[in-house]
């Protein structure tokens, strides 16, 4: 048991119900009276300062050493330690699940609370940690569970008249509901609640100010083009000074976390590829990452190596897209157009390699779909040749523009206190002077073995974003370049049929390779029973996800942790106080993406 749960388990004793290293993450079972105490303590005397993330895990048809009947036995290969899941207590359906980082040495402690079916409230841990505000308002909205002091406790993805909890097991996954406030819409029946509808707080309206009749309230969005049609802002203004802000987030919600529970382990990565679509290759990285630390098997080495360069391209992809949209946001039409043409390049090569510009669906469990192609090296160094000359161009015209810089200097300013405390990570932390980069504090793949720099900002204002994501994108070209030399030959999957497909030639002329093949397609891989968190350094910041398994071929959860859901809760305060016309290019200088956000 390591350190973080012995201190734990000395301090609250009657608090904590269970603690345990779980495949490679310390998990500690509370009950509900201990939570606030336990993550107060793990804030102010164990270093855990960064919040991620707070999700839920729905228990019902997983009953302790009784697994649901889909379940297929563990084979002898999985030599992970097939550990029950913990929490997983009679009379308790669902674990409130939170995780936080410790920056310093990149450690991660996971706190699970039980609810009862029946007393579905848990105490809020607002009071703690202000960055998981909005990951409560979600796990309200989608399991019904009840955060009791929360400040602003209201639905955040569906609309306030949703009936149910989608991500509860028993709500079907074709449930579509009409718009109850839309009389004439025709629709599919409203299917039963699941559950009793958990009452919502009415939808926030900004207080009247009657000491200030002469303050208008607008809406920003969601039609507005630089909204990017997901994303509403009411905004109340005092002539162009933004005097107080609601951000609304919802319009794009796909079901990503309940589809995942409808396929195999493997047919989740093209769902990947549509959380994230600008940076795909590194979502798809962060997933069957998760799935192989529970199968506790490690990809062979030239594997790795592929995975960081298709990560670095996608990274540099994003970071042109962010930083050319935020100089088109404020009337750099040019840089603009400098920016997608050196994205082109990327994108073609992400095709020559993957087959695919956007929805890359490269990764497998296991491995790679397939090696890199011949001539891929040349193909990259092209590429690379096209992204530097427009990096020039766009700097000349930029970086030292007195207008860019007064429209940028100074504006949509984040500290670094209140960046660590509303849970930011990725290029947005750094710019606020913070350094930690899950590539750098908790290497994965080969990211030991590069070397690169990270680079960090002062003031956290839009400029330091936008320098920020200038040298991030140097810093990954020179990754690939040492890729390029140094990537060694070999296999691309782990030798197993009982993890990677079989050659079609096997599978074709002999027995064993097409039973293998009818097995992981109809049954998938079966991942030992227990639960992780596995992170990557995504274009936004750290990607987490969290899966559950059930001990069968199919996922019983995948939970995905955007670093820009996160990110958007601070975009309040960066653009209260300053002008309606900064707005714009502070919400670019997060760099939001919709599927990413609106999972």
């Amino acid at each position: 048991m390591g350190d973080t749960l012995v201190r734990v388990q000395d301090r609250f004793p009657e608090h904590v119900i269970e603690a345990a290293t779980s495949h490679g993450d310390d998990t500690v079972v509370l009950h509900r009276a201990g939570l606030v105490p336990v993550l107060t303590f793990l804030r102010d005397d164990l270093g855990f300062t960064l919040p991620l993330d707070v999700t839920a895990v729905d228990l019902i048809g997983m009953a302790p050493g009784k697994p649901e009947s889909r379940t297929a036995p563990l084979h002898p290969m999985f030599h992970t330690q097939s550990l029950p899941l913990l929490g997983v207590v009679e009379g308790h359906r669902f674990e409130v699940v939170y995780h936080l980082r410790r920056m310093a040495d990149g450690a991660l402690v996971r706190l699970k609370v039980l609810v009862p079916a029946d007393d579905c409230v848990v105490p809020t841990s607002t009071g703690v940690f202000k960055g998981l505000a909005w990951f409560e308002r979600e796990v309200f909205d989608m399991f019904g569970v009840r955060f009791q002091g929360h400040p602003d406790l209201r639905r955040i993805l569906n609309y306030p008249e949703f009936v149910g909890h989608p991500l509860r097991k028993d709500y079907p996954r074709r449930g579509h509901q009409p718009l109850l406030d839309m009389p004439g819409i025709q629709g599919d029946p409203i299917p039963a609640a699941p559950a009793p509808v958990v009452e919502t707080a009415p939808v926030a309206v900004l207080p009247k100010d009657d000491a200030h009749p002469e303050y208008s309230t607008i809406n920003m969005g969601p039609s507005h083009p630089a909204m990017h049609g997901t994303v509403r802002i009411k905004l109340k203004l005092d002539g162009e000074v933004v005097k107080d802000a609601d951000i609304e987030i919802g319009f794009l919600h796909r079901g990503f976390e309940k589809m995942c529970e409808a396929g195999t382990w493997n047919q989740v990565v093209p769902y990947t590829d549509r959380l994230n679509y600008v940076s795909p290759l590194i979502n798809n990285v962060g997933y069957v990452g998760t799935v192989e630390k529970l199968l506790g098997i490690e990809v062979p080495i030239r594997c790795q190596y592929i995975r960081v360069f298709c990560s670095e391209i996608a990274r540099v992809a994003d970071h042109l897209t962010a930083v050319g949209a935020q100089a088109l946001e404020i009337g750099a039409y040019t840089p603009f157009l400098w920016a997608m043409q050196a994205r082109e390049e990327l994108y073609f090569l992400m095709e020559f390699i993957t087959g695919a510009r956007v929805t890359t669906c490269y990764t497998r469990v296991g491995g790679l779909r397939y090696d890199l192609p011949e001539g891929w090296q040349d193909r990259y160094v092209a590429a690379e040749k096209v992204v530097e000359a427009r990096m020039v161009d766009m700097e000349a015209l930029l970086t030292r523009n007195r207008i860019f810089i007064d429209r940028m200097a100074d504006v949509g300013v984040m500290g670094p206190i209140d960046a660590v405390a509303y849970g930011f990570t990725g290029p947005c932390l750094r710019a606020s002077g913070v350094d930690y980069d899950v590539r750098k504090n908790l290497p994965y793949l080969v990211y030991d073995r590069l070397d690169f720099d990270v680079p960090i900002g002062t003031k956290g204002d839009n400029l330091d974003r936008y320098l920020v994501r200038m040298e991030e994108i140097r810093q990954s070209l020179r990754m690939c370049r040492q890729i390029l030399t140094d990537i060694p030959d070999g296999p691309v999957n782990v030798d197993d049929w009982r993890v990677v497909l079989p050659p079609k030639d096997a599978v074709y002329n002999t027995i064993e390779g097409m039973i293998a093949h009818f097995e992981l397609i109809m049954k998938g891989t079966p991942v030992p029973k227990g639960d992780a968190y596995f992170a990557v350094e995504g274009g936004n910041g750290e990607v987490g996800f969290y899966v559950v398994s059930d001990g069968s071929g199919f996922p019983y959860r995948v939970h995905c942790r955007p670093p820009c859901f996160a990110i958007m809760q601070g975009l309040k305060d960066m653009i209260v106080g300053g002008m309606l016309a900064d707005v714009i290019p502070t919400f670019d200088g997060i760099n939001m993406i919709g599927g990413e956000i609106d999972r």
